[in-house]
């Protein structure tokens, strides 16, 4: 293998090294791939305007996300099931994230649990959350987050039912035997027989909840002393001044920038309201996905947490 020189060649070379299976599980979308293939032209739209007679011997891309400074406006987003890919799988992400000095979401479909990830070392760390229709699997779930030392909850609100991946019924999709959802290891799952661990995978995705509204976003307020980012505002309308999130989030700081009251399809709302300080066009673009809920009120303390 030669020097891989850009960084789209790991696609490639992850096609000839994975099982067709696994490959196809990272690399495909649902139905057509419609949102796949315009998420890739979006992205592209996303460009440099340099500007020129300006000393950039000394670059300073550091910024700061829920009062987190890192190193560059770039974190890393969930992706369930890493160990498909390599043995090491979220452990490596772990460490290569706190290499880096940035944040790292661990997908709650993960195939190392928060307590493995946060043995891996330091690091600033979130943690990605779906409702369930037991609410006390996602109790139990906020819980160990919290004891992990996980700094925030990316609740997803874009998913009420999974799409249809048509790869995945293709290939029959199923996790290898020798991997599991490690973080709904040890958890009151009620009657499930957790005997075949493509057996809990497929319990586990049947599970989310798709009456979640906002209600369940200010219950979880309750039960949960982190910030609360909601992963997936994808239109102008649920990021402006009128969406509930506003009402439901905390007041902004009086040292952060001010928020815009106007909808704005490049989410610089949401990005200033989860930024203390302004960042990076490219950067408000991919926070657009996301809104800030602060706790309006602590949860009792549970006896043994």
């Amino acid at each position: 293998m030669g020097e891989i020189t850009n960084v789209m060649e790991y696609q490639a070379i992850a096609k000839q090294k994975l099982p067709k299976m696994a490959y196809d599980y990272y690399a495909s979308g649902a139905e057509d791939e419609w949102t796949l293939q315009e998420n890739r032209e979006a992205f592209s739209r996303i460009l440099f305007r340099p500007r020129i007679l300006i000393d950039v011997s000394k670059i300073d891309m550091t910024t700061t996300v829920l009062g987190f400074k890192i190193s560059m406006p770039i974190m890393i987003a969930p992706t369930a099931m890493q160990k498909m890919a390599h043995p090491d799988g979220e452990y490596a992400t772990a460490r290569a994230a706190s290499a880096a000095n940035t944040i790292m979401t661990l997908s709650s479909w993960a195939t190392s649990s928060v307590e493995e990830v946060a043995s891996t070392g330091p690091g600033i760390r979130f943690f990605q959350l779906y409702v369930y229709k037991d609410r006390k699997v996602v109790e139990q779930l906020v819980r160990r987050a919290e004891r992990a030392g996980f700094k925030a909850i990316a609740l997803t609100v874009d998913t009420p039912r999974l799409g249809r991946r048509e790869a995945d019924i293709k290939n029959r999709f199923v996790l290898p035997p020798n991997l599991t959802l490690k973080n709904f290891e040890g958890l009151d799952l009620g009657k499930m027989d957790q005997a075949a661990d493509s057996g809990l995978a497929s319990y586990v995705a049947g599970q989310i909840d798709r009456t979640l509204s906002w209600k369940d976003v200010k219950w979880l307020q309750t039960i949960t002393t982190l910030p609360i980012l909601v992963k997936g505002v994808i239109t102008a309308e649920d990021s402006s001044s009128s969406s509930p999130w506003r009402s439901a989030a905390a007041p902004a700081s009086p040292t952060s920038p001010a928020t815009t009251s106007s909808p704005s399809p490049t989410g610089s709302a949401s990005c200033r309201r989860a930024c203390e300080q302004p960042a990076p066009a490219a950067y408000c673009a991919a926070l657009a996905r996301f809104a800030v809920v602060r706790p309006h009120r602590r949860r009792r303390p549970q006896p043994g947490s």
